[in-house]
């Protein structure tokens, strides 16, 4: 498959799975997000880690909100990303959820950005997407900031996805971080 075939197969699939994600009822979004939320904070990872990077969820994404708020009441040190150019992102610290304002497109994000973590700082990094499967291949949004970000860390990398949006044929490239592991809210046992 040439680059441009796999731009376009990219660009399919996050159409197909973005409808799909929309058309999910509320209340069963909220149950999905419950179930990711418990199953991240069980974690051997998370009970360890003691810096965190945890991405701000969008609508169409698992709520991290709750995530975000407990680490900070475990006393993690909280790291959310910030959007700094069209290409690059960078991993600043929050105290608490006051220290978010609506920001690039729309996200929530840190204004005060004194306070930064490289990757290879952080304990654990919890990343969004548009679609996953289990084998840790991910399709982001497009931009590529968190194929970028996470050069040379993808031991640390967990990827959070409802199973509605799980996929077995994403198409990758060299470009692509494999993700460590894939949370999704299907149900124990069960694949996605």
């Amino acid at each position: 498959m040439n680059e441009s075939e796999l731009r376009d197969k990219k660009k399919q699939l996050r159409k197909a799975v973005t409808a799909r994600l929309k058309a999910m009822p509320e209340a069963a979004r909220a149950a999905a997000s419950a179930r990711i939320t418990e199953q991240v904070l069980a974690m051997p990872e998370y009970r360890r880690a003691e810096r965190i990077f945890l991405f701000v969820s969008m609508p169409t994404e698992p709520d991290t909100l709750p995530i975000i708020r407990q680490a900070l009441r475990d006393g993690k040190r909280v790291y959310v990303p910030k959007c700094v150019s069209k290409t690059e992102m960078i991993a600043v610290s929050i105290a608490d959820m006051t220290d978010l304002r609506p920001g690039a497109y729309g996200i929530l994000e840190p204004q005060d950005c004194t306070k930064t973590a490289e990757p290879d700082e952080l304990d654990l990094i919890l990343v969004p997407c548009v679609s996953a499967w289990t084998d840790g291949r991910r399709l982001g949004h497009g931009a590529g900031y968190y194929d970028r970000f996470l050069k040379g860390n993808a031991e640390k990398t967990i990827c959070l996805c409802f199973s509605e949006a799980m996929e077995p044929d994403i198409p990758t490239d060299e470009n692509d971080v494999r993700m460590h592991r894939v949370i999704s809210d299907a149900e124990p046992g069960r694949s996605a």
